[in-house]
């Protein structure tokens, strides 16, 4: 049976602990259930494991275990990556300020995931990043990818 490769960027994996918002946290921990029966091949890339290392010690071992415990598979960084960057950023689809997103992006473009998930709204899961990202993929000879929230993609049994 074909197992997705699921990209997770660091909303993803904050939102187990974000008790603040209960449903998002919730469907985000039923997405890690989901991982560890195996429904997914799960990949981060490296500067989700940069950004986490921001966080205090407490978050970041809780974060960085998360990661260790799904066997969630970290992605190098490369040439390629940082060019598919720049391109979505020269392009308009990310703001420069926000280039951290488009290397997650990038990252999964370049290592061919099937979905990208993500709680970021604002630059991630949003319409034209879609659009515009999957235009540019193709152009560039990557494929287009699925970009998602937990909400999305976790079977519900209800």
């Amino acid at each position: 049976m074909y197992k997705p490769k699921i990209y997770m960027e660091t909303s993803v994996i904050n939102f187990v602990y974000a008790d603040d918002a209960p449903d998002k946290r919730d469907d985000t921990i039923e997405l890690f259930d989901e991982i560890k029966q195996g429904k997914y091949e799960p990949y981060t890339g490296y500067n989700v494991i940069s950004e986490i290392n921001k966080c205090g010690q407490e978050l970041k071992g809780k974060l960085l275990d998360l990661i260790k415990i799904h066997d969630i598979v970290i992605l190098p960084p490369n040439d390629d990556i940082h060019y598919l960057a720049d391109l979505y950023v020269k392009e308009g689809i990310i703001p420069e300020k926000y280039r951290d997103d488009a290397v997650h992006i990038a990252t999964a473009s370049y290592y061919g995931m099937d979905i990208i998930i993500s709680w970021n709204f604002q630059h991630i899961v949003k319409r034209k990043t879609i659009l515009m990202t999957g235009i540019v993929n193709i152009r560039e000879g990557y494929k287009q990818m699925s970009i998602h929230t937990p909400s999305e993609v976790i079977e519900y049994d209800e």
